[in-house]
């Protein structure tokens, strides 16, 4: 018994290392825009994977059928919501890279816009996942493209010199 149970585990840990391996860089990546910070200095992002890694390693055997790339998405996702739109743990407390260009979004527009523009998911699922309706999904959306393509103009470099003299 306990030798089937050691080779149940030995092969749940190499499912498991399979998994980070191929998935790890992306969601990674996710996090790192989630969070805003720099991809050479994303100690928040890294924090908020390792969690989202360990939720899905904890429920791992119960994950047959089910893509484990969207349950650690959606861990990833939880983790992130709780950390920065409730402000509890270090995720909510920390401030973003001020030259990310996402740093201008709320994270609640960063997280819904990593969700459907880099992640590709559904506006029902996104709204499925963050307990809000679809219109509300849709309405951020809008917002944060906005702020991403039409960025708040400061008075012309010129204009300010002749201003101030």
């Amino acid at each position: 018994m306990r030798e089937r149970q050691a080779s149940q585990g030995a092969r749940r840990a190499r499912e498991f290392e399979a998994f980070v391996a191929g998935a790890a860089g992306r969601l990674l990546h996710a996090a790192t825009l989630l969070t805003a910070e720099s991809p050479r200095a994303n100690p928040r992002a890294r924090r908020l994977l390792t969690l989202s890694l360990a939720r899905t390693y904890a429920c791992w055997d119960r994950l047959r059928g089910e893509d484990p790339y969207d349950h650690a998405r959606q861990q990833l996702a939880v983790h992130f919501a709780r950390g920065a739109w409730h402000q509890h743990g270090r995720l909510g407390r920390a401030r973003p890279a001020p030259d990310s260009v996402l740093a201008r979004l709320t994270p609640q527009e960063r997280l819904i816009l990593v969700l459907r523009l880099y992640e590709g998911v559904a506006e029902q699922q996104t709204a499925a996942l963050l307990g809000l309706p679809t219109e509300r999904i849709r309405a951020i959306y809008a917002r944060a493209m906005a702020t991403l393509l039409h960025p708040p103009r400061g008075p012309a470099p010129a204009l300010a010199k002749a201003v101030g003299s």
